[in-house]
């Protein structure tokens, strides 16, 4: 198939994703790599948004456990998926992808305030719009940001990246080889086995609005492009019941 079967995604980018097998900051190697692969999909006129976390520099629940307020917690970790936007950013402007930074945070310098419908203009123009600074709010994580901005723009997917794992299991395939994967469930069964694939609230308004996610793995250069084109890579994850 050489035809993109979606034609608006959400793609979601773990801060741990863009640290590759360093566990914590930023490596170049993978950085650029993302860049590349999101630029071919680009190519495709597919319209792409980008949701990054920030846990490769700071994790706002690990804070919280060890007696910091969550929502000072929170917002560090805010800022953190700012550094990481302005890095991607830099990496698909190095390559010639017009992008644009749009933060849920206000910081002018940097970034363009979060408006949807310029988001939206942005995308019909071929440019590459990345959302940093989560939902702008405590106790909401990147996977909510993700969902939110996918039922605001009317993304017809969210790609899930990951980046030590490649699709759902019923355990933690680090942790237990005998893990069982999963290639297509529905949403009911993530929030009700607690598979940790996002948060409930992401889930929910993923399953209220309809909106298809895709867990896979970026282990392997080009495989945004392959979900993009439907093969099928990870998990899917529907509304409705489960299908397999």
């Amino acid at each position: 198939m050489t035809i993109p079967v979606y034609k608006r995604i959400i793609l979601k980018l773990s801060g741990e994703a863009l640290a590759g097998q360093k566990g914590s900051g930023i490596d170049y190697k993978v950085l650029k790599d993302i860049a590349k692969q999101i630029d071919e999909v680009n190519k495709f006129n597919v319209e792409i948004a980008v949701v990054v976390g920030g846990g490769n520099i700071w994790r706002g629940a690990n804070a919280d456990e060890r007696g910091m307020d969550r929502a000072t917690a929170d917002y560090m970790g805010m800022l953190a998926t700012v550094i990481n936007a302005l890095a991607l950013q830099d990496a698909l402007e190095s390559i010639g992808v017009d992008t644009r930074v749009q933060s849920a945070i206000d910081m002018q310098q940097v970034a363009e305030p979060y408006i949807r419908r310029r988001a939206i203009r942005h995308l019909e123009k071929g440019r590459v719009v990345i959302f940093a600074g989560g939902t702008g709010n405590p106790y909401f994580t990147t996977d909510t940001t993700a969902a939110l901005r996918a039922a605001e723009i009317e993304a017809e997917v969210i790609l899930l990246a990951k980046g030590k794992v490649d699709a759902v299991y019923d355990m933690d395939p680090l942790l237990n080889p005998e893990a069982t994967k999963f290639t297509e469930m529905s949403y009911i069964d993530v929030i009700n086995k607690g598979l940790g694939v996002m948060d409930s609230t992401a889930a929910s308004l993923c399953m209220d609005n309809m909106i298809t996610l895709v867990v896979f793995g970026l282990n392997k250069s080009g495989n945004i492009k392959k979900v993009i084109m439907g093969e099928k890579l990870g998990t899917i994850v529907r509304g409705g019941t489960n299908n397999g």
